[in-house]
């Protein structure tokens, strides 16, 4: 199959932040980009060369995106599996709907990794009270009850510390079909972060590692600390699910790292990952790069981490009285913002990000971290000097 050159439109399901910064990639390699999202004027939106307002299971729509575009990817995958298909009968749809059949469906996801003897958490499906009781005597307490669509940092899902508390979790979720899963006293999280090609090429970004407030991802370091035998690991199973799915495009697994070094897979992500953030201004290739080379067929670029990088997370909640005062990071040469030019802030809302890159003096965690207190208005900390 030829490649997808440059001066060619690709087009994106869903107008987020993701596809805002693979569009900015994109938009430097010399492709045009087309956008369908409730939202024209989004992040995506803002540098799209063409916008097609609309929700993401309107088929009529995505038809109209296909129709502009010679490829069509995605930013989310709650992008219903019947639209990806319809479009895919006349333009390459890169992840395909049969990937997203899989992912969006916690149940079938769970099912998909058993299949490949990848080592997960302990899980079963509950569809009604009766199967509710039946998990909670299988998996036991404390367990995660976790709607099967459309969860994602922590919405959809409930805590339940024991057996009393079943009917209350199974309210909370809306009595939806959903996983219970048995609660892990995990050590870390990491994510392994991959490309595979059109041709089954496979290239891997270094692993972050990840740490999380309120369910929402916080922090991301790179490279993740971690064993080189565990790297491996990691790196096989990442692409053993990427290979098995037949995906092709970035995507990513998060794995729990138990407090006895083994591992298991939380969940996978067919797409480029808030987790791999770091990758864009930290590595030879962007995830959002290789993304855009994955779909459009070409060559996959170098992934390797030109210097070790922390990624910081910027949620509406900083924007509570007003315009943060962004002084406290550009006082800092080695941080770099990036905002995703969304209209209104909420509690909990990914607006924006800092990449700090390892400048050899300071630490970029202890300056990622020195920096959030500023922008909460906290005291500084005293120094954020390399220790020792």
């Amino acid at each position: 199959m030829s490649a997808i050159l440059p001066g060619a439109t690709i087009g994106f399901l869903g107008g987020g932040q993701l596809a805002r910064m693979m569009a900015l990639e994109a938009r430097r390699m010399g492709y045009r980009i087309a956008i369908l999202d409730p939202d024209p004027d989004g992040p995506a939106g803002q540098v799209a060369d063409h916008c097609i307002e609309g929700s993401f299971d309107d088929v009529d729509a995505a038809q109209r995106l296909a129709e502009h575009s010679q490829v069509v990817t995605l930013d989310t995958e709650h992008i219903p599996a019947e639209v990806l298909e319809r479009i895919e009968k006349t333009t390459p749809v890169r992840p395909s709907a049969d990937v997203l059949r899989i992912i969006q469906d916690r149940l079938n996801q769970r099912r998909f990794i058993e299949a490949q003897g990848a080592p997960q958490v302990r899980w079963a499906a509950v569809s009604d009270p009766e199967s509710l009781k039946e998990a909670g005597e299988s998996i036991g307490f404390p367990c995660i009850l976790k709607t099967r669509r459309s969860g994602y940092d922590g919405k959809g899902q409930a805590r339940i510390e024991r057996a009393t508390d079943l009917a209350d979790g199974w309210e909370a979720i809306g009595k939806a079909p959903a996983v219970m899963e048995a609660f892990v006293d995990f050590d870390r999280e990491i994510s392994t972060l991959l490309a595979r090609g059109v041709d089954g090429e496979i290239r891997f970004h270094p692993l972050a590692h990840n740490d999380h407030r309120h369910h929402i991802l916080h922090i991301s370091r790179a490279p993740a600390d971690v064993p080189p035998e565990m790297a491996r690991q990691a790196q096989e199973i990442g692409e053993g699910l990427a290979t098995a799915l037949g995906h092709i495009g970035m995507i990513a697994a998060e794995l729990f790292v138990k407090r006895d070094g083994s591992l298991l897979v939380n969940e996978i992500a067919p797409r480029t990952h808030n987790s791999g953030h770091y990758t864009f201004g930290a590595c030879v290739t962007s995830q959002f790069e290789q993304h855009v080379r994955a779909t459009c067929g070409l060559p996959l670029g170098d992934p390797s981490l030109q210097r070790p990088a922390v990624m910081l997370n910027l949620l509406g909640d900083l924007w509570s009285g007003g315009e943060p005062d962004w002084t406290s990071v550009w006082s800092h040469p080695s941080a770099h913002l990036h905002l995703y030019g969304k209209a209104s802030a909420r509690p909990g809302r990914k607006m924006g990000h800092v990449l700090v890159v390892d400048d050899g003096k300071n630490d970029p965690g202890a300056v990622a971290e020195k920096i959030y207190q500023d922008l909460q208005g906290a005291a500084p900390r005293a120094s954020v000097a390399r220790a020792g």
